[in-house]
């Protein structure tokens, strides 16, 4: 015979009792205490079992940290605030916690919507996996990334180009993310992948790239050097539609900046130059090699084996990435850069010089004779001296 529950006990006991049984009587025949008739008698209801207070675990004195962190993420730039996963690595790096990644992913769980409750913050956005043939598309994006450069905070351009099919992804941080910087960017992904698409690489309506969106189609006017830089390399451009509609058709170059951003630029990296900074950025791009993407049971390193004997050869000939100007030197010895003053040489003064502006740096000819190199100027206004100019 099944167990009576304790709401089948309480409604036999009441049952019994209106039938004159005595409290011994009920005592007896239920094999309960009086406490429990007593009760049974009062209420028809049992009393919901009283919860027993939480047991102290091992990330009680972390906790403290944690939410320190998630408050901090409030003013820290949107696309730089912690994941769980990198949460996790800090207690363990920083603090030494001996704790598990279950306990931390429950405990932000239920603590970062109440802190988001409080801020005002909303969720942040998903994105849509897509599926490609190995060999045959990419996408391309840029994304803003909050840096500490020689000790000032700055706003740089994290530049990513993405296979679509094995998701190997090369990264580049760039001052700007001009069509020098695009150009700068592509090179350095094609020559690391060893190869170009054979199919379609996917675009946002870049000003580096697009002159001007024709309505609401795909067709679009191309800026004249990128179509000469498609020509070189073979590249064959689709551009997505304008706005919030077109976002998904390249979800996953904006999923993989995300990550690279939450996982490589958290908390805001400080470095002396972007160089060393790039270095670091491909380390952390051989690293990612390693991972797997969502359920995928090949690690991106192993499908981009078998991706990378499938793309078409890179052109022999090298492209010129600089964007020429022909500025003239005023009377202080200096020549206008898009907005910014860099020094040549005095003797150099009134003529007109050729400026080729790269994406990190620029180079100043006197006829075909460099006179210059400057480290490209990131804040705009602003003037960059060699005192052996004046000298």
């Amino acid at each position: 015979m099944p167990r009576m529950s304790k709401v089948e006990l309480y409604a036999a006991i009441r049952r019994d009792h209106r039938g004159g049984m005595s409290m011994r009587e009920l005592e007896r025949k239920h094999g309960v205490t009086w406490r429990t008739v007593r009760k049974a008698l009062d209420s028809s209801w049992p009393e919901p079992r009283k919860k027993l207070p939480p047991r102290a675990t091992g990330l009680d004195r972390y906790k403290p940290v944690i939410d320190e962190i998630l408050r901090a993420d409030l003013d820290a730039p949107r696309k730089q605030r912690h994941t769980v996963t990198r949460i996790f690595h800090r207690l363990v790096e920083e603090h030494g916690a001996d704790v598990s990644y279950g306990m931390v992913r429950y405990y932000v769980a239920a603590r970062k919507p109440e802190i988001l409750v409080e801020s005002g913050k909303a969720p942040l956005e998903a994105f849509v996996p897509q599926t490609h043939q190995p060999g045959h598309e990419a996408e391309v994006d840029f994304g803003d990334v909050t840096i500490r450069l020689a000790g000032e905070l700055v706003t740089c351009y994290l530049f990513s180009f993405r296979l679509s099919y094995s998701g190997k992804a090369v990264h580049r941080v760039f001052a700007s993310c001009g069509q020098e910087a695009f150009f700068e960017g592509h090179v350095h992904a094609l020559r690391t992948l060893g190869g170009v698409p054979r199919s379609k690489v996917r675009y946002d309506n870049l000003k580096a790239a697009v002159a001007r969106v024709l309505g609401l189609s795909r067709a679009r006017v191309e800026a004249d050097r990128w179509i000469a830089f498609k020509s070189h390399y073979g590249i064959e451009s689709f551009y997505c539609r304008p706005g919030v509609e077109g976002a998904h058709e390249k979800g996953g170059v904006e999923g993989q900046i995300g990550y690279f951003r939450r996982n490589h630029f958290v908390p805001v990296p400080e470095v002396s130059s972007l160089a060393e900074l790039n270095e670091m950025v491909e380390q952390w791009d051989r690293q990612d090699d390693a991972r797997r993407i969502g359920s995928r049971y090949r690690t991106i390193a192993e499908d981009f084996a078998l991706e990378r004997p499938l793309l078409m050869p890179l052109p022999e000939e090298p492209f010129e990435t600089g964007r020429l100007f022909t500025p003239r030197v005023d009377r202080y010895g200096q020549v206008p850069v898009r907005t910014n003053r860099y020094s040549v040489p005095i003797r150099l003064i009134g003529k007109r010089v050729r400026v080729i502006l790269h994406a990190s740096h620029l180079v100043v000819y006197d006829q075909n004779v460099e006179v210059a190199r400057h480290e490209r100027l990131i804040a705009k206004g602003a003037v960059r001296l060699e005192l052996d100019h004046y000298l």
